[in-house]
């Protein structure tokens, strides 16, 4: 006789329930269709490598001028990235100040970029002064940058450091948010 028939019913009910089990989970994953992740499914309408760009203001007088790796446009969304960008602002009479990253992007009309990734804010008339942090919102419209995320600002007179900022590039006005520690080193008469 089979080894099955010699099991009490209480052990053969519970084989057939979980054969019943196994064939429901595998007929019940099998109809599902595979997952895809929308980043597969992604295409972009536009895309440029190596590329410089010039933003005019009002005037029609060069403001910004933007430079990186690649960059593509996915209409799905409106929005574009951007590989490795530098972003140089252009104000006659100021300082020229240099943003660079790892990555950007932004929606729409670009009012707003975001930069991830090894962000580097340089005063380019004054290159002893810089601000490093790892995310940074640039607002188009005032040219103003903040982060929540901890940052860190050399000058020649020392380190400051803090989490969170907000910068007003026309008027080089820097507001630091909280945790703030520094060395200030005075100078040498």
């Amino acid at each position: 006789m089979n080894a099955i028939f010699n099991l009490p019913i209480y052990a053969r009910i519970g084989l057939l329930v979980l054969a019943g089990l196994s064939l429901w989970m595998i007929f019940h994953d099998s109809a599902k269709p595979p997952q895809q992740t929308s980043e597969l499914r992604r295409t972009s309408d536009m895309a440029m490598t190596d590329f410089t760009m010039t933003i005019m203001n009002l005037n029609g007088e060069p403001a910004r001028l933007i430079t990186g790796d690649e960059m593509a446009h996915y209409p799905d969304d409106d929005s574009t990235e951007i590989l490795n960008p530098t972003t140089e602002f252009l104000e006659p009479g100021q300082d020229n100040w240099e943003v660079t990253s790892n990555h950007g992007y932004t929606q729409g009309e670009a009012d707003e970029i975001l930069l991830t990734g090894n962000v580097i804010i340089t005063n380019k008339n004054n290159p002893a002064f810089n601000m490093l942090t790892e995310k940074l919102t640039l607002h188009n419209l005032d040219n103003t940058a903040y982060t929540d995320a901890p940052v860190t600002i050399n000058s020649p007179q020392g380190v400051t450091e803090s989490v969170g900022l907000h910068a007003v590039l026309d008027d080089e006005t820097i507001n630091l948010h909280s945790r703030v520690k520094g060395q200030y080193d005075a100078p040498a008469n």
